[in-house]
């Protein structure tokens, strides 16, 4: 028999969907909701919707975006000749705040790993070799996760780039194995940037 009134149950059910929500987390989230007024439920109602309405991908890099482009693919003072390819768009966030990158991005939505069925084709990688044929791209930095999936990711696409007369360094250690890029601290991830090495 159910503690809570159905429509609780429901929502804490929901809330428990999320990543890193568990059943105590998703019960305080409704309480904290049952308790605030009707106009910040509806404020956040409204938010979630106009998010998930509003917000595409990037036709150059993938990541988040309002529009055709990205924030970063439409600044013109970003270097367009270093590219920093990451699996996912949260990993861009710490790169941004080690404060060591000011180049464009590459978000390949997923890493190689066949125990999970990710394979090459699942991979955004088209978009990242045109615009390393279009020109001007003198660099890649691969900064996938150090782990087995991330380690094969990043051999597979220096294969793919290397034939293109293009640098491809990877990130330095420091980043632990086995470790998310988007949960290191920025000290660390600024020296990872600075001590990337060249894949060969």
């Amino acid at each position: 028999m159910p503690i809570f009134p159905a429509p609780i149950e429901k929502l804490i059910e929901d809330l428990k969907k999320l990543p890193g929500i568990g059943p105590k987390s998703a019960q305080r989230i409704v309480f904290h909701l049952l308790k605030a007024p009707a106009e910040q439920v509806s404020a956040l109602s409204l938010s979630l919707q106009e998010m998930k309405r509003s917000v595409g991908r990037c036709r150059r890099c993938n990541y988040f975006a309002v529009g055709e482009l990205c924030h970063f693919c439409a600044d013109p003072n970003r270097s367009h000749a270093v590219v920093c390819v990451v699996e996912e768009p949260s990993a861009i966030l710490p790169v941004e705040k080690s404060g060591e990158f000011k180049g464009m991005y590459h978000v390949l939505m997923g890493s190689l790993s066949p125990v999970h069925g990710v394979s090459a084709e699942d991979l955004q990688v088209d978009g990242l070799l045109e615009r390393i044929r279009e020109g001007g791209v003198e660099e890649v930095i691969i900064a996938t996760n150090p782990t087995m999936d991330g380690e094969a990711t990043a051999l597979y696409l220096y294969r793919l780039i290397k034939p293109l007369g293009c640098r491809v360094t990877r990130i330095g250690m420091g980043i632990p194995v086995g470790g998310d890029l988007e949960y290191a601290d920025e000290v660390t991830l600024a020296r990872a940037l600075i001590g990337r090495r060249d894949l060969s």
